[in-house]
Order: structure tokens, then sequence, then C-alpha cells
């Protein structure tokens, strides 16, 4: 007969909580010391991301025993190593229009190599969602694309990348959340979608990702009304019918963080974390907040469902041995081509049109706020092209104006309206006006879109545009140098007028 305080560690182990600073704090050690299963790291806890490694050795020794240690590292606009500069890789919008598995593969394993050098045994990725609505307040170019076939392949070769070189890869948000108009971190984002739907376009990447054989997956805080009425995070038949009993899965089943207000907001993160587990989740992240009581309140939360008889022992010590897996490196198999990686960004930045030259040009650039997910990850067009463009002139745009503004700024100049997701800042559109309004009167102009590609209509549809689907800093190098024919080096580029067929060397 199992006694209670084998319980509570067992409830321990489940637990992958985060802190807030570049120091663990003492509960956090002394969690650690008492059975943790192991740490989420985020952006406020790595610093430059250069010394990583001596953070998870500190936290590795505190424990005395190898620890799930995690976080979200996607790419382009999602970073924790590069919060300071921003990604060192393509996100997943860029890579999936390029559509080049080779290369995906290729760029997720060195951003795998990155993760084991610094100690890191779970990557919270890649994005699984098919973000059908382009209005997805916090998917958008997190996701690979709109097209279910093309993303299943991509979210696969971004597994395969990742766990060649031993990091869990972590396939989110399951069953998936790019049909959502509303952000989890904020409210519950319900998925109003029917089933013939669902299997058809949402569940094509975790078929493939669990055919790749991703080691994790994650639950979204979900509402699928066609699955169940409780969200995925505590829903039996979503996360143990649908994802292990229908699709095979046979992983550890990790769930988003407790302190999104989908689940903090309604039903509290301790009773989350109990449901959870019963629905079939294994490894129970919080977030990036510190939570010290949580420490004392879940584990007697755990122990009174047992005793209740609403968690079983045999659910318990399941979930706690499939986390512990994630806390076991795979085997390396190889490396990762550096010269594929270091040119992946300029395949990836599309061209429509013509574009004109620019000498002393206005750059209107709309400086729409990150989200939750991305956080303050620094960025500029503007900069990269004024660097490269003696003359040039910048203006901030942060939200409603008047595009005749412009007009007498703009007078005698090429113009560069730089957008990034107008469906959601519908203020943008006055900038694209001013774009429409430049060339109406026979004046160079372009339009820069670094989001989700926007739907443009009308005379603004006719406009030049780059596509750069995320801000990582080498897409915006390469749009820079697209826009004002010069590199940093000197040297001239040439624009991709549409992605090279996969397996050809590129622009």
């Amino acid at each position: 007969m199992i006694d209670d305080s084998e319980i509570r560690r067992l409830a321990l182990g489940c637990f992958l909580p985060g802190f807030v600073g570049e120091t663990p704090p003492g509960w956090l050690l002394q969690g650690l010391a008492d059975g943790l299963g192991g740490v989420v790291l985020f952006g406020s806890n790595l610093g430059d991301g250069s010394d990583v490694d001596q953070l998870t050795n500190k936290l590795r020794a505190s424990a005395g025993r190898d620890l799930v240690l995690a976080l979200d590292e996607e790419g382009g606009d999602v970073t924790r190593l590069d919060t300071v500069r921003g990604s060192a890789v393509p996100g997943s919008a860029a890579l999936g229009w390029l559509d080049d598995a080779a290369a995906t593969e290729e760029v997720y394993a060195s951003i795998g190599g990155r993760l084991a050098e610094a100690g890191v045994t779970l990557n919270l990725a890649p994005v699984a969602d098919v973000n059908v609505d382009p209005r997805n307040p916090v998917i958008g170019v997190r996701s690979f694309s709109a097209d279910p076939p093309v993303a299943a392949r991509q979210v696969a070769a971004a597994i395969r990348g990742l766990q060649r070189t031993g990091v869990a890869a972590c396939a989110k948000h399951f069953p998936g959340h790019g049909a959502t108009s509303a952000d989890s971190h904020h409210e519950v984002a319900t998925v109003d979608r029917p089933l013939d739907q669902l299997r058809e376009v949402e569940l094509a990447p975790f078929r493939a990702a669990i055919g790749a054989g991703t080691r994790a997956v994650m639950t979204g805080h979900l509402l699928v009304p066609a699955l169940d009425d409780k969200i995925a995070t505590v829903s039996h038949p979503i996360t143990t019918g649908l994802l292990r009993d229908t699709l095979g899965f046979e992983g550890a089943v990790v769930t988003d963080a407790l302190e999104m207000k989908a689940v903090s907001g309604t039903m509290g993160m301790v009773e989350g974390f109990v449901r959870a587990l019963i629905a079939g989740a294994d490894a129970i992240e919080t977030g990036a907040l510190d939570y010290p009581e949580l420490l004392d309140e879940i584990p007697q939360a755990v122990l009174a469902a047992v005793h209740s008889g609403w968690l079983s022992v045999e659910r318990l010590s399941d979930a706690a041995a499939r986390t512990s897996r994630l806390a076991r490196p795979g085997d390396p198999q190889a490396g990762y081509d550096t010269a594929v990686v270091s040119g992946i960004a300029a395949r990836c930045v599309e061209v429509r049109g013509s574009l004109p030259p620019l000498q002393r040009p206005l750059v209107l650039e709309c400086r729409s706020p990150n989200g939750m997910a991305t956080g303050d990850l620094p960025w500029s067009l503007a900069d990269r092209i004024a660097g490269r463009t003696p003359g040039t002139d910048v203006q901030l745009v942060q939200g409603p104006v008047d595009a005749e503004q412009f007009r007498s700024r703009a007078e005698g100049r090429p113009l560069v309206a730089v957008i990034r997701d107008p469906g959601r800042n519908p203020w943008q559109s006055d900038v694209v006006d001013a774009a429409v309004g430049h060339a109406a009167a026979g004046r160079p102009a372009v339009l820069v879109d670094l989001g989700w590609p926007a739907e443009l209509s009308g005379a603004a549809a006719e406009l030049p545009v780059v596509r750069t689907r995320g801000i990582a800093p080498g897409l915006l190098d390469a749009a820079a140098e697209l826009l004002t024919g010069v590199r940093s080096a000197g040297r001239l580029t040439q624009p991709c007028r549409r992605p090279p067929p996969r397996g050809a060397p590129g622009c």
C-alpha cells in the first residue's frame, strides 16, 4: 500500500513550475530537493542566453538527479535564448512558406544543438496549430501554415531536427489553437469546428508529429464543443480518448501554463492541476511567475483526490513516470548543416511585384505590440533600411493617424509602409492608405508585411509587397537587403519571387 509521503512525492514529480529572475529562489531549490519533476525556464531567467548551462547545472545539483528542464524555443517571434537580440533563426510561418522540409529539419537541429549545450531536455515546440483564422491573436506567425498538409510535413521535420540532437520535442497546442479568435492567456478560447473539420485540419499536424516520434504533446486551454464540454487541459475524452486511444500517442502529455486565465481565472490552478492529471496529463506547468505556495497546496490537493477516489494511484504513478522520462536526453545522432541554416532567412522572404529603387525613403513603421507568448522582443526594419540608405526618414506609428499627415513629409520620396498584423490592429489601415495614395500620385511605394500575411484588396493589392512572416533579425536583414539592394557587407542581393523547389539552393 502506497503511503501519503509517496503520493506527495509523485505529485511533485508531475509539477514543472517557473520562477522570476536569473537566480533560482530558495523555495524552488528546496522543492527540487523534495522531488519536483523539473522547471520551465523563461526569458527572465536566461539573461542573454550565453550561460544557461550554469543555471541548469545548478538546478540539477539542487535536485541531485536528472530533471525536466524545459523552455519555449520556437524560433522566430518566440524565443527564450535570444530575448535580448531576437531569434537566430526564422520562425514557423516563414519556414512554412518556404516549405522545404530538409531546411526546416536543419533549422530545428540547430535549435536543438543550442538547447542541448545549455542543458535543456525538453523544447516546448514546435507549434502544430493550423492558423486558419488570420485574426488569431495568439498563434499567427507561430504556425507553419493555414494549409494542413504543409503544416503537417513542417511539424514532422521540426521534430526530427530537434530530437536528433537528444532534446525532446513537444507538439502544441492539442487539439489545435489555429481556429480561435481568443487568446487562452486571457480567457477560454473556443474552437467551434465540426468533427470532420477537426479531423481533416486541426489533427493533421498532430498525427504527423506522432508519426515522427514526438516525445511530448502539449494540450491547450481550448474548449472544443465537438469533442467535450470541458477544456482540453482537463478533458478525459480529449487527452486520453482522442490523443492516446485514437491517435495512439504514447509519450508524455504536457499542459500549457496553469497561470493562464483560461484555467487560473475559472477553476483555479490547484484544481486545474488535479483535474489535468485525472484527464490524462503527465507534466503540468504553472507558468513564468513565482508560486511557492503551490509546493504545499498541490500535493495536498492530489492527496485528497487520491483518498476520495477521484484520482487513482495508478494514474498518478504513470504520470510521474512519463514526466521523468523527459528528464533523460535522447541519444544525439548528428549535428546540423550550418550552410543551410545561415542561408535560410534570405530564402524565406517573399516578394510580390517589382520593388522600386529607394533613395532617401520615408519609412512608416507600425509598432504593433508583441503578444504574451512573444514577450518584449526587440525589432526594427526601419533602422536596418536607414543603416543602408543615407537620408532615410523614419516615422513610427503606434495608433490611429490621418494618412494626410504623411503627405508633405513623403513629398519627393519613395514610401515604405511597414505593417504587422493589420487585421488585429485596424489602425494600420491608415498606413496602407498612405502607401496607396502615394502610388496613385505616381510616386514609388512598397508595403512590407512582417506578420501573418494581410489580405489586401483594391488598390492595395496592386502595390509591391515584401513579406517576412516574422521579426527574426535574419528575416529583417534579408528584407532590408532586398529593398535597398545593399547588404551590410556592401554586396547586392536578388529577391526571391517564390519559394525555390524543395532541394534547390534558393536565391
